[in-house]
């Protein structure tokens, strides 16, 4: 194989995730030619609207399923957490690159922290599951949308539409943009559990042998295992960006801890639950927790929250 095509969107942040993926090809295969083929998704063409009422995160990656399926491509760079669970016949989850920093953040021009914050102060995010939390922590903070890319999203904090904004610790240190406002603050994922799949790279690929084996490299063993713990349980509760819900899976030595939490996009319900086994039980560990929360009332528990997210939007 002579040439590569990776379909990306035209945002800075997923030009440096394909960039990135393009240099280690080129580094692993110096004779390879590949090539970005730009686009744009309807994620990115509507703006004004939450991405939960609009369809979900699949917004972002279907234009780019379609380029790969139609020949224009052979893989695409995702945010993992923008992945929907399921793929269109003929393509496929290739790899999981190393993860970053999973944390969210707390960007502000005067407040280092969500304690400093003062009271009804606006907080910029659409994400349910930032929202949720949020509100359970400062039920006094007010929540308002907030969409773009990260340089619009910081230039709406500069010009004094919000207090504060949370965005993804990962795409702040990619695109090397901590300086650009006075506090970037990371918030502990035991105190903000974060999106499924959040810092990792996922590379969609179509089913072909020679592509797969060509990108294999590329996947990390900690990061496929602590991801797919996470996807698993997204998986077996059927949430999307529609409902609130955050999973965070860490390797430590020979154990794995995953913490999970789902509820009520004001905050007003929530369950959590955590757990610590041996690293050989990753398999089934997104499942069985999963199960203990459905057992706990989960089900009924997300339809009330989509129901109150349906209302918000």
């Amino acid at each position: 194989m002579k040439k590569l095509v990776i379909a990306t969107r035209k945002s800075k942040l997923a030009l440096w995730q394909s960039e990135h993926i393009k240099a280690l090809l080129k580094q692993r295969y110096p004779d390879l030619e590949v090539e970005l083929l730009q686009m744009s998704t309807k994620g990115d063409k509507i703006l004004d609207t939450p991405l939960a009422k609009i369809g979900g995160k699949g917004l972002f990656t279907k234009e780019l399923e379609l380029a790969m399926l139609d020949g224009r491509a052979h893989i695409a760079v995702h945010s993992l957490k923008d992945v929907p669970m399921e793929f269109p016949k003929g393509l496929t989850l290739a790899a999981i690159t190393k993860r970053e920093d999973p944390t969210d953040a707390l960007l502000s021009e005067k407040y280092s922290s969500i304690d400093e914050l003062p009271e009804g102060a606006v907080v910029g995010t659409t994400s349910l599951r930032r929202r949720m939390q949020l509100l359970a922590y400062r039920k006094d903070l007010r929540i308002k949308s907030l969409r773009g890319n990260i340089n619009t999203r910081i230039q709406k904090l500069k010009d004094g539409e919000f207090d504060a904004i949370i965005l993804a610790s990962a795409g702040i240190k990619r695109l090397g943009i901590s300086d650009s406002v006075r506090f970037a603050t990371p918030i502990d994922t035991t105190e903000m559990i974060p999106a499924m799949g959040q810092a990792a790279l996922g590379i969609e690929a179509i089913d072909d042998p020679k592509v797969l084996e060509m990108i294999e490299f590329l996947n990390d063993e900690e990061a496929f295992i602590e991801t797919k713990v996470e996807r698993d349980f997204v998986t077996i509760l059927q949430g999307g960006c529609q409902v609130p819900i955050g999973v965070h899976a860490k390797l430590n030595g020979d154990k794995i801890i995953v913490r999970a939490i789902i509820g009520m996009p004001d905050g007003s319900k929530m369950l959590k639950e955590k757990r610590v086994c041996n690293r050989s039980s990753y398999v089934q560990l997104g499942k069985e927790l999963a199960d203990v929360m459905i057992e706990n009332g989960a089900i009924t528990l997300l339809r009330s929250a989509q129901d109150m997210a349906e209302e918000l939007l």
